[in-house]
């Protein structure tokens, strides 16, 4: 069998947590930030975990980790 390619997109949005779980960037952060409120940028800071279902989606593209 050939060996399985990871998906381009999941390689630069993604990234594994030491239990397997899968960490993502929070949503909305890139520009306009003057017209959202200071709490959700606040709370968007940093990444969050994915969903269990969600996980399982970007797992199938990401073969080897």
């Amino acid at each position: 069998m050939p060996k399985l390619k990871t998906k381009s997109a999941v390689k630069k949005r993604f990234r594994l947590t030491g239990t397997g779980k899968v960490r993502a960037n929070v949503a909305y952060k890139r520009h306009g930030l003057s017209k959202r409120p200071q709490q959700m940028k606040r709370q968007a800071r940093g990444t969050f975990v994915l969903t269990a279902a969600d996980a399982g989606i970007v797992k199938k593209f990401m073969p080897y980790a």
